[in-house]
């Protein structure tokens, strides 16, 4: 039961009830009858949940697949809060919509539609940044690889904990790989970096992310070492990098107001 979705479980709840109000309609029927009636109904919820977790997760690869579709234009709202969940831990990302409305619109669905799911943070560069967005399916690699947003005004103070998406040397080149700042990298403020908030939890866990391979596991959108990554996807890293550490699961959650406190 655990993998069904919201709505299945709305379904059984209702299912239940239900049943509730034939029990007490029926207190005539025996035992036996009514224990086959049960069994039924579970067999019922357990059959649909098992096709609709089906019936989602293609539903979500179709999606991932196509970056048109009118879900990734969802406006995010003013503060939500983004949660990662990795090999080293959980760390949490809050994303301030007023920074960079439209950064901050691409990143929140990005999370919310599962575009970080089962991901590889594939560039750690110890005393610098932890860099990741490049998915683990070539075929959604190819049709979000220039999907590229137009810049929002710079808001690029890139002191410990920030976050932004990376770019190439040119403008209007973000697409979906994020950077979170390891340390204070104020030699980075004078580009058109769009900080979109800070990280409120799990800095630790950030900084314990594997760097050993340091920029020779794909580096940045600049350097010209990601083809093979993109093109081969985590069956390519995992075979050539298999110490990375994975984004395993990111849910997103809306918050009425600012934490305001970075973790340092």
């Amino acid at each position: 039961m655990e993998k069904c979705t919201a709505e299945w479980r709305d379904l059984e709840i209702r299912v239940r009830a239900h049943c509730v109000r034939i029990r007490r309609c029926c207190r005539i029927v025996s035992t036996a009858s009514r224990a086959l009636f049960a069994v039924s109904i579970v067999t019922l919820v357990v059959t649909s949940c098992a096709w609709s977790t089906h019936g989602n997760d293609s539903a979500r690869v179709a999606l991932l697949r196509d970056p048109s579709n009118i879900e990734w234009t969802k406006p995010a709202p003013p503060i939500s809060h983004i949660r990662f969940e990795t090999t080293k831990g959980v760390f949490v990302l809050e994303l301030i919509r007023e920074w960079g409305p439209i950064g901050a619109d691409r990143l929140y669905n990005l999370a919310r539609l599962g575009y970080y799911n089962d991901t590889r943070v594939h560039r750690v560069n110890k005393n610098y940044i932890a860099q990741f967005g490049l998915s683990g399916d070539p075929a959604v690699n190819a049709v979000w690889n220039d999907r590229f947003l137009a810049d929002d005004p710079p808001h690029s103070n890139n002191v410990r904990g920030t976050f932004a998406f990376s770019f190439k040397a040119i403008p209007n080149t973000r697409s979906t790989q994020l950077y979170i700042n390891l340390a204070d990298n104020v030699r980075n403020n004078p580009e058109a970096f769009t900080v979109l908030g800070t990280v409120i939890e799990g800095m630790s866990v950030i900084d314990s992310l594997y760097s050993g391979y340091g920029e020779n596991s794909g580096s940045g959108v600049r350097q010209g070492k990601q083809g093979p990554l993109a093109t081969g996807g985590n069956v390519f890293v995992d075979r050539e990098y298999p110490l990375l550490d994975r984004i395993r699961r990111v849910t997103v959650s809306t918050v009425g107001r600012r934490v305001g406190t970075l973790a340092r």
